[in-house]
């Protein structure tokens, strides 16, 4: 039909929000994805990509403009892959996420019924990341460094990025110095040459701060590097090269080597010390991950009769936070060094109560299951790709009186939810979802669920 040729400039009603904040409007039935449109704008667009479903068009003009449009703060928005929303007001961002998450359990857990509570939002919406990732690229014989384009591997080179701190950039422009200074090549994917990768910056409510050179080999002048990093960037307290030789778009590799300072920095949750080093996973904005983990712990409503089990469990922040309140608690977790991490924190911050095991969680809890091991109260925290169905069954079959499920990911969280209610007869109490990434389309989630016969909302099986 004519209205799918590409490149066509149509005008549209925009009526509804896609998953990644696009404006959605119809066109004799067809579904167009607009970026940057919002909701009850009328908007002058050209089709770029059409699909037998739907399409998806560039914006060129708004016609009648939104009350909730402001003018981005960043000059790259309109390029960079960071920031989806920064040209919605921030309440109309909240208001996105909230029906983010309730679009997800209505679609895909079929959930008719069901009522998210409003998005709890971020004490600070710009300079919020307590960790940055920028990328390197060849410029000629120069060595340019900022953040991807939209959905590609091109590094929009940059001196700020409004998401980041000041120390993360200042060591930006350190390193891209310093390469520049020495001949240090930039990696390029496609010919696998060339040395710089990536540049990954974190940073704790401590002060303390740590910088991961992410590179194909060792580096030449380590210590000029060494040495300029310590003066430029005040808190530095580790400075680490990870090698990743791997010809693919993966940051990290499976290798670090600590070029000055100590392994792991330190992170102050709820009171609770935690080492950080640098392959180890932590929430990027510090006060939201404390109203987060607030949450989900308490809503677990622990008492010493309790023994409970974290899966997923990282560097073990919950499990120890679970275990101020619970007689026991289980951490589970695939990654050994989270594991070692999870431990050793446990000690540091005289945590008797907690034990951890090393393994993927769809193994271990039945086995765990299977031992008899009693478990009333149940955490988890999987990755965006949420839980193996093993996992979910060997839950069901242990039987935990609440659950509380933290989650990254709208769709998946929702498909696991529905598991659990139409095959372990739970019921889902509320979803909070929490801002942990102003400006981005990203939202964060927590489930609780108590085991009932009768569940609380009607579900439609497909």
């Amino acid at each position: 039909m004519e209205y799918k040729n590409e490149n066509r400039i149509i005008e549209l009603e925009i009526t509804s929000y896609g998953s990644e904040g696009q404006g959605v409007g119809r066109l004799d039935g067809l579904a167009v994805f607009v970026k940057g449109a919002l909701l009850g704008e009328r908007v002058r667009a050209r089709i770029t990509k059409t699909a037998p479903r739907f399409a998806e068009a560039r914006l060129i003009e708004v016609l009648d403009k939104s009350q909730n449009r402001l003018e981005p703060a960043c000059p790259n928005f309109d390029r960079c892959g960071g920031c989806d929303l920064m040209h919605m007001n921030y309440a109309h961002q909240l208001e996105f996420k909230r029906m983010k998450v309730e679009n997800a359990f209505r679609r895909i857990g079929s959930f008719d019924n069901i009522e998210v509570r409003s998005c709890a939002a971020s004490a600070q919406t710009l300079r919020y990341r307590n960790k940055a990732v920028f990328s390197f690229a060849q410029q000629g014989a120069r060595v340019i460094s900022g953040t991807l384009g939209e959905k590609s591997h091109w590094v929009i080179e940059t001196a700020d990025c409004l998401l980041q701190n000041e120390a993360s950039l200042k060591a930006l422009e350190t390193v891209t110095e310093w390469a520049n200074d020495f001949g240090i090549p930039a990696y390029n994917e496609k010919t696998g040459k060339g040395v710089l990768r990536h540049l990954a910056v974190r940073s704790t409510c401590t002060g303390e701060i740590m910088v991961i050179i992410i590179a194909a080999a060792r580096l030449k002048n380590e210590a000029e590097l060494v040495s300029r990093l310590v003066s430029a960037v005040s808190g530095i307290k580790s400075i680490v090269v990870n090698l990743n030789r791997e010809r693919s778009s993966l940051i990290m590799g499976r290798k670090s080597v600590l070029l000055w300072g100590k392994e792991a920095i330190t992170e102050r949750i709820l009171g609770m010390d935690f080492a950080v080093a640098a392959e180890s996973f932590l929430q990027i904005n510090h006060d939201q991950t404390e109203r987060l983990y607030s949450f989900a712990v308490n809503s677990l409503e622990l008492n010493k009769n309790d023994s409970a089990i974290d899966l997923y469990c990282g560097i073990g922040t919950l499990s120890l936070l679970m275990a101020k309140s619970a007689g026991s608690v289980t951490g589970i977790e695939y990654v050994p060094r989270a594991i070692e991490n999870a431990k050793n924190n446990a000690q540091a911050n005289g945590i008797k109560n907690a034990d951890f095991h090393c393994g993927a969680a769809e193994k271990l809890l039945p086995e765990l299951v299977k031992s008899g091991k009693r478990v009333s109260k149940l955490l988890l925290d999987p990755p965006r790709a949420g839980a193996m169905k093993p996992a979910l069954d060997a839950i069901i079959k242990c039987a935990p009186e609440r659950i509380a499920y933290v989650s990254c990911d709208p769709a998946t969280l929702a498909r696991d939810c529905k598991i659990l209610v139409n095959e372990g007869g739970y019921v889902i109490e509320c979803i909070q979802p929490f801002d942990m990434f102003p400006q981005t389309e990203h939202v964060e989630s927590v489930v609780l669920m108590t085991r009932s016969i009768d569940c609380k909302y009607e579900n439609n099986r497909n």
